[in-house]
């Protein structure tokens, strides 16, 4: 999402209203396929300003059994029957463990300046701790001297939701504060194998989506939620867990900040953030208590993983309607957490209107935060219609003032923080009625990302964002989480049936004229 993300998910109907409702990213879902221009050129960003592309180490190496890589909590997952929307899982995925030179060439023939991918855990740690996989070190190597040799920079993200089923199952893994010790030693080996080489680090992948959609939803790896009595999954508490999951990422990242910054920050000179999943949210009415209940959806949105860094504490919305449930930081945990962003990352895809719904049956009946935010955000407004053109995702609509508006949701309450647009990018469907040729004719794509650059620019511009970067999802069509391989959100048409054989959509075209003007 991801985001790793999206895609044409048939989700089962009792929860669709549900994921709508929590106005999460399903991060596996449902597409289709423009025209560009509008001017934007080069010139139209900063000098400096980072253009690439985005990717997933799950979605995309594949060899899931290669080289000493041990389980992750998403291939049990996808091997789980019923999990994923077609039945498929990543064991081949788009097997750029394999491909990673060639795919490496595409972003190089392009003129992309930077690649954000991420490590997968259990191929540095098989086992999430103790012994260090020499394979795995030798191949991130490979990949990133690859990319430096072409000159593209790599932006790389530690946990990109592969958590290494061994400590899921030692002690159930992000719910335990374990996790943190556990999380720090594994980016310390990264920082010490990889970080000559590399200065963006991004800690951790949408903790959001990951809270939500894994122990509130249970929708996503490790499955886990009180959702209808527990007829949908076998164990969890979305009242609680989702919570404690949060905490444990806030607390994990604060942690591999302060060991970064004091032990390897002077010699590296790197810096270190977390791309936060974020929907841009538009009250449906102009009531006061629609208004209300959008700002308090953002703060159980962003606010949520945001706000501790920044203020040192949760949105006071949160601890009054939690209570409780909200973990609290003690005065040392608080000191660390505060100031240790370098950076914010920010994937964005949509908006939402939202509106003030403190009576939600639905929602109380699962004790969660969709209870809890006392909200309900939808794609269309109150007489139906949609909030914009839908991509294939049913999740997905295209709606591009809409990160304009959230760059300066940013700046205002954050104090203009350095902000990447680290993932962006609309899927297409995969139908087999789709020819080759009508495939690659992807103008809607094209008219997505001319959209929502045109509006990047101009918040930069005109409303003084320091926004540095902007990486598309994605290179690649891939394997989208639960929506398997349903949706192509790639810049490449990936053919599935001929080899994997990448073939540029005409979106490649667009990038490349883009990237080279001046």
């Amino acid at each position: 999402m991801k985001s790793g993300r999206r895609t044409t998910m048939q989700p089962r109907p009792a929860l669709l209203l549900l994921v709508l409702v929590l106005g999460v990213s399903l991060r596996g879902c449902i597409a289709q396929g423009g025209g560009g221009g509008g001017g934007l050129t080069r010139g139209s960003f900063p000098k400096g300003f980072v253009f690439g592309t985005a990717a997933a180490a799950y979605q995309y190496e594949g060899a899931v059994k290669t080289d000493g890589r041990g389980q992750t909590i998403w291939d049990t997952f996808a091997h789980t029957f019923g999990k994923i929307s077609d039945f498929s899982n990543a064991d081949v995925a788009v097997d750029q463990y394999h491909r990673f030179e060639e795919d490496v060439q595409l972003m190089a023939d392009m003129g992309m300046d930077a690649y954000r991918f991420s490590i997968a855990w259990s191929r540095i740690l098989p086992n999430g701790t103790g012994q260090v996989n020499q394979a795995g070190i030798d191949h991130y190597n490979k990949v990133i001297n690859a990319l430096l040799s072409k000159g593209i920079q790599p932006y790389v993200t530690l946990y990109h939701w592969d958590l290494p089923q061994a400590l899921e199952d030692r002690y159930n893994g992000w719910l335990d504060r374990q996790i943190v010790n556990d999380f720090a030693a594994y980016a310390e080996t990264c920082f010490k194998a990889f970080g000559d080489r590399v200065k963006h680090w991004i800690t951790l992948n949408e903790p959001h989506t990951v809270a939500v959609q894994g122990y509130d939803a249970g929708l996503h790896a490790p499955g886990r939620c009180s959702v209808l009595l527990h007829l949908y999954c076998r164990t969890g508490n979305s009242g609680t867990e989702p919570y404690i999951v949060a905490h444990n990422f806030i607390l994990a990242h604060a942690t591999v900040s302060d060991m970064y910054r004091r032990k390897y920050k002077a010699a590296q000179n790197g810096e270190l953030g977390i791309a936060f999943d974020v929907i841009w949210y538009e009250p449906m009415t102009n009531s006061t208590i629609d208004i209300e209940a959008t700002k308090r959806a953002q703060e159980f949105q962003l606010g949520w993983f945001a706000d501790p860094f920044f203020f040192g504490d949760y949105p006071a919305t949160m601890r009054a309607r939690v209570g409780e449930r909200l973990p609290k930081f003690t005065a040392d945990e608080a000191a660390l957490v505060k100031g240790a962003l370098d950076f914010m990352g920010i994937n964005h895809y949509t908006t939402f209107y939202t509106r003030h719904n403190d009576t939600n049956i639905i929602g109380r009946l699962l004790n969660d935060t969709l209870a809890d935010t006392g909200t309900i955000s939808l794609p269309f407004d109150k007489n139906g219609k949609p909030i914009g053109d839908r991509a294939n995702s049913i999740w997905l609509y295209i709606v591009p003032s809409g990160i304009r508006k959230l760059m300066n949701y940013v700046k205002e309450r954050y104090n203009s923080p350095t902000v990447y647009i680290t993932e962006n990018g609309m899927d297409d469907g995969n139908s087999p009625f789709t020819s080759l040729q009508n495939a690659l004719k992807d103008s809607k794509r094209i008219k997505y990302h001319n959209g929502y650059l045109n509006n990047v620019a101009a918040s930069i511009k005109e409303d003084g964002c320091d926004v540095r970067g902007y990486f598309a999802w994605s290179l690649l069509d891939n394997w989208e989480w639960a929506a398997g391989y349903t949706s192509r959100f790639g810049l490449y048409f990936v053919d599935y049936k001929d080899n994997l054989k990448r073939h540029p959509k005409n979106s490649v075209q667009w990038f490349k004229t883009l990237l080279s003007s001046s």
